[in-house]
């Protein structure tokens, strides 16, 4: 199949006011916990970079928490809206599935519906509620997945369930109901192509960025003379693959007998059960490394970056990553990333680290002892990785989304015209 050159450029249609849809998880909470990620980084970074271009940005989010007013304040321009929908506590991504038939009454009454130039639904929950309310506003649809049923099911970790039926069936009716759809790399692309048939003139690849502002590269290589430090940053499921860290660090202590591994995320995903603290904990006494292995909760952002540049070596085993976020933030900070060979880490991992094909210890710990007992290679994958950050901007990332955004407006305006 073939793509459309990606927009660049001023968009044809000035978009004034956007409708950001993040109906199960808000920009406002905590990436790597419950589930909180990479969309809530992406949703918060393109609303308030979108603003400072001087687009009025409204984002709709499910009201899980009490304490919150209806509507906060994110940032000049950009409001995030609290929609009752359900109780108002976490609800589990399966049960908000229950929810968005009020969420969309809720969101029909609400004082800015209809006032938007277009939707942009982030993950599979928004584009059902995107599908509905853009017919009734008269406001084209954009969608980004970020992740796809189809993908997560066709590499199902273990102790990790299927994807619903419900959902795959919601992804495939969106995919061909929107205006236009975003992905994160061309092999997502491909994918909505080979299971759904989606045409390449409707499908734009627009990536994630980084904060380069924020995630800066470190003054220097960690020193030698301390114990190295692996670094594990996500949330603690099956798919993120922690399991898989824990026995690359009992792999890599039989050459690297005083290396460490910290794990930084909050329990989440339908394998909750399996790959919590407890679980974690028991498979590094299991393996003997129970010393070495630091389990910490989520940090936000400010304070991510010095675990960063206190990492020798940044592991991503994923099962399957639609885009590797933790790898281009590390990566930015000029640490060396070894990461599982699947096609969203693929697009992301260059010569800044390593990818591994499957997601055997022994061979993720080869490729972590190579840079701790190499420190020139270390250094060589540092300088690589700190250049492709430079080069994922969010920025460019919100270059590309408003020409997108004034490409799908125009038909629409055109015909209200």
């Amino acid at each position: 199949m073939s793509f459309p050159p990606v927009p660049t450029g001023s968009p044809d249609v000035e978009v004034a006011r956007v409708a950001l849809l993040s109906v199960h998880t808000s920009p406002l909470a905590q990436p790597g916990t419950g589930d909180g990620g990479g969309l809530n980084v992406y949703v918060r970074e393109t609303a308030t970079r979108l603003a400072a271009r001087g687009v009025h940005v409204d984002v709709f989010t499910r009201w899980a928490d009490p304490d919150l007013p209806a509507t906060v304040p994110l940032a000049d321009g950009v409001d995030v809206h609290h929609i009752e929908a359900g109780p108002r506590r976490p609800l589990d991504k399966q049960e908000v599935a229950n929810q968005l038939c009020g969420f969309v009454l809720a969101l029909q009454r609400h004082p800015t519906a209809g006032s938007h130039d277009l939707l942009h639904a982030h993950y599979w929950l928004s584009g059902w509620v995107g599908r509905r309310v853009s017919e009734r506003w008269g406001a084209p649809l954009v969608q980004t997945f970020h992740t796809l049923g189809v993908l997560k099911n066709a590499t199902l970790a273990p102790g990790d369930v299927p994807e619903p039926p419900l959902r795959l069936v919601a992804e495939q009716r969106v995919a061909h109901d929107a205006d236009r759809l975003l992905v994160l790399t061309c092999g997502e692309a491909r994918l909505l192509h080979r299971h759904y048939g989606i045409s390449g003139r409707n499908l734009t690849v627009v990536p994630a960025g980084v904060d380069l502002s924020r995630f800066v590269p470190r003054p220097s290589v960690p020193p030698s003379g301390r114990a190295p430090q692996l670094l594990f940053v996500g949330r603690l499921q099956p798919l993120k693959g922690p399991d898989v860290a824990i026995r690359t660090l009992a792999e890599v202590r039989h050459h690297v007998p005083d290396a460490e591994l910290t794990i930084i995320g909050g329990v989440s995903g339908n394998g909750r059960h399996a790959m919590g603290p407890p679980e974690l904990t028991a498979l590094a006494t299991e393996l003997g490394v129970a010393d070495a292995v630091h389990l910490e909760p989520a940090v936000d952002q400010a304070e991510l970056v010095g675990r960063y540049h206190r990492a020798d070596v940044v592991l991503v085993p994923s099962r399957s990553e639609t885009f590797g976020l933790v790898a281009l933030e590390a990566q930015a900070c000029g640490v060396p990333v070894v990461a599982a060979a699947v096609p969203g880490l693929e697009a992301v991992v260059g010569t800044g680290g390593t990818l591994v094909a499957g997601h055997d210890p022994a061979d993720h710990a080869a490729a972590v002892v190579h840079y701790l007992e190499d420190r020139e290679a270390a250094e060589a994958a540092s300088r690589a990785g700190i250049e492709t950050g430079r080069r994922s901007s969010w920025d460019r990332t919100v270059d590309r989304l408003l020409a997108v955004y004034g490409e799908v407006a125009r038909p629409r305006r055109a015909v209200a015209v």
